[in-house]
C-alpha cells in the first residue's frame, strides 16, 4: 500500500505574509523577500507534521493510492480525510494493463474521519491476482489557506513558528510537538479502529 501525493501545495496559497506578521517580521525594508523561503520551508513542515499527526490533509490536492486488497470486499477505508471526491479507480493486471473502473460502479462514503470507497449497488470491483488498484482521490479542507478550519491554521502558526525561533539549534534536543499545538490539533485526530477497515 503507497500513498502519494500528486498535486503539492502551490506557494501562491501558503500564509507567508500571515507567517510574517505571526513571527512580528518588519516590512517596508529592501530584504523584505529574503526569508521568503525559509518561512514557506517552516511552513510546509508543520503541515505534513500536523497531517500526519491526525490523518487530514489540510490543503485540497490529489493523491494516488496504490493497494493490492481491498480490507473488505463491500468498502474500503480510505487512508486520509476529509475526501472531496474520487477521481478514478483502475485495476492493474500482473502484466501492467490497466482497466479504468466505470464511475457508476463506486461511491464515495464521506465522513470527516474515515471517509470509504464502496461498490454502488454491489461489490467493490475484484482487483486481478498479483494484480492492484490505483485509487485517485482529492483530499483537503479546501484549496486555500482560509478554507483550513481556525484552530488548525493557528496550530500550523504556532509550530512553524517553533521550528524558525529554533531554526540554528544542534538538534540535539528531540521534543514532541509544543503543548499548545496538541491542545489545537487534538480534536481532529482519528482514531484508527480495525486497522483501517469499517468504522
Amino acid at each position: 500500500m503507497m500513498l502519494t501525493e500528486v498535486t503539492p501545495v502551490p506557494s501562491v496559497a501558503l500564509p507567508v505574509e500571515e507567517m510574517k506578521d505571526h513571527l512580528r517580521m518588519g516590512s517596508g525594508f529592501a530584504d523584505d523577500g529574503l526569508q521568503d523561503g525559509l518561512i514557506e520551508a517552516y511552513l510546509r513542515a508543520a503541515m505534513a507534521a500536523i497531517e500526519g499527526r491526525i490523518g487530514k490533509m489540510l490543503y485540497r490536492r490529489q493523491f494516488l493510492w496504490v493497494l493490492e486488497c481491498w480490507r473488505d470486499g463491500d468498502e474500503q477505508a480510505l487512508p486520509v480525510s476529509p475526501v472531496a471526491g474520487i477521481a478514478s479507480v483502475t485495476l492493474v493486471d500482473v502484466a501492467g494493463g490497466e482497466t479504468v473502473v466505470p464511475a457508476a460502479a463506486y461511491r464515495l462514503i464521506p465522513d470527516l474521519h474515515r471517509p470509504r470507497l464502496a461498490g454502488k449497488g454491489t461489490a467493490l470491483p475484484i482487483i486481478p491476482t498479483d494484480g492492484l488498484v490505483k485509487v485517485a482521490f482529492d483530499a483537503g479542507f479546501g484549496p486555500a489557506w482560509t478554507d483550513l478550519p481556525v484552530d488548525l491554521r493557528q496550530a500550523v502558526l504556532l509550530l512553524a513558528g517553533e521550528y524558525y525561533e529554533h531554526r540554528h539549534d544542534d538538534g540535539s534536543q528531540t521534543a514532541g510537538l509544543p503543548f499548545g499545538v496538541v491542545t489545537l490539533i487534538e480534536r481532529w485526530r482519528t482514531v484508527r479502529l480495525l486497522g483501517g477497515g469499517r468504522k
